[in-house]
C-alpha cells in the first residue's frame, strides 16, 4: 500500500520501520527541528533521523493547517496516511485525502485515555493494563472508529520509558495487521462509546512536584509515570532533586509527611501521608542520575530533614 507516515518521537519509530519493510512509504511528515539543550543546538525528531537513514523524503510543516501543506500531500497520491504521535492537529481535508483516509496508532485501549498523555496517565492512575488501539481518524479528539486493539499489562516496575518502548513495538505489529485487514476488506470498525471515554491531558512539568501528604503508592505511581521525563521532584535545601525511582515500604514512622526518617543501603526513607517511601534513584540539579545510596555518600541528608 502507498503510505505517507506522520510521527515525531521514539514511540513512532517502530511503526515507521515496519511500514518501510512491508509497504511503500512515499514520504514522512514530522515536527520541525527544534533547539535543545544548553547550547540550543537544532535537533531533529527521532522519526526524521530514521527517515533520513531510510532515504525517505521528509516534510516538516510549521503549521499542518497551512493550505500549502495539503497541496504538497496531494502530489504523492497516497492510499493511506498513518499517524503515530505526530504532535499537530490535522484538518479534515488532510485526514480524508487518501483513498482509505487516515489511521492512528494510539497508546491506550480506547475509549479510555484520549488525549496527549495516555501512557503516562495509565501509570499515574495505577491501571493494571493498557494497550494500543489502531483507529480511523476523524475530526474529534481520538474519537474515531476502533479498527484493532490489543491489551498490555502494566508491571509494578514499568515506567513511562519502559512502557512506551513496549507499546511502540506492539503498535507496529498491530498496525501491519490492521493494514492487511484494510486491504483484504476484512476490517471491522467499532464505534467508541463516548460516555466511557476519559481524557489524558498533556503532562506539565509542574505535575512532578511531589506532595508528601499523599499516600506512598500514589507517589510511586507518579514517579514511574514521569520517568524519564519530565521527572518527579522534591525540594531539598531549596534546590530541586529529581526522584526517578522509589519503593513503597509498609512501615510508618509517625513523623510528618515529607520528613526524612532514615536511610539504608537502598536509599533514602521518607514519610508520606500513608507509609514510607524509599527513594532509590535521584538526580541533583546539574548532575547525572544516580542511585540514592551513592547520592547520600556525597550529600548529607540528616534524619529529620523535611523535603518540600
Amino acid at each position: 500500500m502507498k503510505v505517507i507516515f506522520m510521527g515525531t518521537p521514539a514511540f513512532a519509530v517502530p511503526s515507521l520501520l515496519a511500514l518501510s519493510e512491508h509497504h511503500q512509504v512515499l514520504a514522512v511528515v514530522t515536527q520541525p527541528d527544534k533547539p535543545k539543550g544548553r547550547g540550543k543546538k537544532m535537533l531533529c525528531s527521532e522519526v526524521k533521523e530514521e527517515a533520513l537513514k531510510l532515504g525517505l523524503p521528509v516534510l516538516q510543516p510549521q503549521n499542518a493547517k497551512d493550505p500549502a501543506f495539503l497541496e504538497e500531500l496531494k502530489q504523492y497520491d497516497a492510499e493511506l496516511f498513518v499517524v503515530a504521535a505526530y504532535g499537530q492537529i490535522l484538518t479534515e481535508d488532510v485526514l480524508f485525502l487518501p483513498k482509505y483516509g487516515s489511521i492512528n496508532v494510539h497508546g491506550s485501549l480506547l475509549p479510555k485515555y484520549r488525549g496527549a498523555g495516555p501512557i503516562q496517565w495509565s501509570i499515574i492512575n495505577g491501571e493494571a493494563q493498557t494497550g494500543v488501539t489502531i483507529m480511523q481518524m476523524e475530526r474529534g479528539l481520538d474519537s474515531g472508529d476502533m479498527l484493532l486493539k490489543e491489551a498490555l499489562p502494566i508491571t509494578e516496575t514499568d515506567t513511562y520509558g519502559t512502557l512506551t518502548e513496549k507499546m511502540a513495538n506492539l503498535g507496529a505489529s498491530l498496525l501491519l495487521k490492521t493494514m492487511d485487514a484494510i486491504q483484504n476488506g476484512t476490517v471491522k470498525p467499532e464505534k467508541q462509546v463516548d460516555a466511557e471515554s476519559t481524557y489524558a491531558p498533556m503532562i506539565a512539568k509542574s505535575m512532578g512536584h511531589l506532595d508528601w501528604s499523599k499516600p506512598a503508592k500514589e507517589l510511586h505511581q507518579l514517579i514511574r509515570g514521569l520517568n524519564p521525563q519530565p521527572a518527579a521532584y522534591t525540594m531539598l535545601e531549596e534546590a530541586p532533586l529529581k526522584v526517578l525511582a522509589a519503593e513503597v515500604c509498609a512501615e510508618e514512622s509517625g513523623q510528618a509527611p515529607g520528613t526524612v526518617v532514615g536511610s539504608d543501603k537502598k536509599g533514602l526513607l521518607v514519610q508520606t501521608g500513608t507509609s514510607i517511601l524509599r527513594l532509590t534513584q535521584v538526580q541533583a540539579q546539574g548532575k547525572k542520575a544516580m542511585d540514592a545510596a551513592a547520592f547520600l555518600r556525597g550529600h548529607a541528608v540528616p534524619e529529620g530533614t523535611v523535603l518540600q
